[in-house]
C-alpha cells in the first residue's frame, strides 16, 4: 500500500529515508517535499542510482497526486531498491497534513 504523510515523516526522521520527487521539473519547482530530490519519472531508470546511492535506505517516491509515484515504485524495485514506497495522495496529501513544502530557487 501507499505510505501516509505521517509514515513518511517517521521514515525520514528515523531511517534517513531518501525522498525522490518524480514530477516534471516545473512541477517540482512549484513546490515539493522539503529535502526531496527531483528525478522526473521518464528519467528514473537512468538517474535514480546517482540520486539515491544507498539502496539499503528507505526510498519515498512522490509526485503531485501519487499516481506516477506508485508506478515509480515498480521501476525502483526493479533497480534494486527493495524499500521503495510511494507517498499516498502525493504532494497534495503532504500539504493537507500541513507538512513543510519547499519551492525551488529559480
Amino acid at each position: 500500500g501507499a505510505l501516509s504523510a505521517a509514515g513518511a515523516v517517521t521514515l525520514i526522521n528515523r531511517e534517513k529515508a531518501v525522498v525522490i520527487d518524480v514530477s516534471e521539473t516545473e512541477e517540482f519547482a512549484a513546490g515539493h517535499v522539503g529535502g526531496a530530490k527531483n528525478v522526473p519519472f521518464g528519467e528514473l531508470e537512468a538517474k535514480l542510482p546517482a540520486a539515491a546511492k544507498n539502496k539499503a535506505l528507505p526510498l519515498i517516491l512522490v509526485c503531485t497526486t501519487g499516481s506516477r509515484a506508485s508506478r515509480a515504485v515498480a521501476v525502483a524495485k526493479k533497480l534494486g531498491y527493495d524499500q521503495a514506497q510511494a507517498l499516498g495522495g502525493g504532494l497534495k496529501a503532504w500539504k493537507e497534513a500541513n507538512l513543510p513544502v519547499e519551492k525551488a530557487q529559480v
